[in-house]
């Protein structure tokens, strides 16, 4: 059912879980406005905004940005399609944020990945980033077409301290300390739907199964209407 679906959405996964895997087939089945957190505080840096400093700084220390900080960022892109449905990517990463964001907007369902940690590892291990924009390469599923090089400008490929396997391990201890409250919190709200599995292409038909039904349920809510 390759319909828009207004819904406002948010994705949850730890770092290698296929999380911007399963963002980009959701956005593309459902024409839904893609909100990346991480690609609006970058795209604040370039254009060198007010507050572009402040971003940069904590970035740069690897430093989580001051909530309120981030929740203007956030709620302000937001509301441009509010009307239409989002998914939100990369935020809320604490329970403080997750409640802030509630009391602004109401958000509809709340889309968790779980996927088993040596799995994780040995996805990660294999990836390479362009830093300045983000984009991420896997040699072993989605190589650069040069080895080492951006696709776009041709630039270094970068390998992250943090996706060494041990760094790794703690990141991902670090995730599930800061995920598990805010699940528990949309979990209490009833709109935490979670899925589990090793393989992408696995997960997405449990995933579009679950979207195509709450399709049907706001179609059936506006005819009733």
């Amino acid at each position: 059912m390759a319909s828009q679906i207004a819904r406002r959405l948010i994705i949850l996964g730890a770092p290698g879980s296929g999380k911007g895997t399963i963002a980009s087939r959701i956005v593309k089945t459902y024409s839904m406005p893609y909100v990346v957190v991480g690609d609006l505080l970058r795209q604040n840096i370039q254009q060198k905004t007010e507050e572009s400093r402040t971003i940069k700084e904590h970035i740069d220390k690897g430093l989580l940005l001051p909530d309120e900080l981030i929740l203007k960022f956030v709620v302000d892109e937001l509301e441009k399609n509010r009307e239409q449905g989002f998914l939100l990517d990369g935020y809320p990463r604490t329970l403080n944020q997750a409640k802030m964001l509630h009391r602004q907007m109401k958000i509809d369902h709340v889309i968790s990945l779980h996927v088993p940690t040596d799995e994780i590892i040995n996805r990660l291990k294999d990836r390479w980033v362009h830093l300045p924009s983000g984009r991420v390469y896997n040699l072993l599923w989605s190589p650069p077409k040069i080895s080492g090089k951006d696709d776009q400008t041709g630039e270094s490929l970068s390998q992250r301290e943090d996706d060494k396997r041990e760094v790794l391990r703690h990141r991902l201890i670090a995730y599930d300390k800061n995920t598990n409250p805010i699940m528990e919190f949309y979990r209490q709200l009833d709109i935490l739907k979670e899925f589990h599995g090793r393989e992408s292409d696995k997960i997405w038909p449990e995933v579009k199964d679950y979207l195509d039904r709450i399709l049907k349920e706001s179609i059936s809510q506006k005819s009733a209407a």
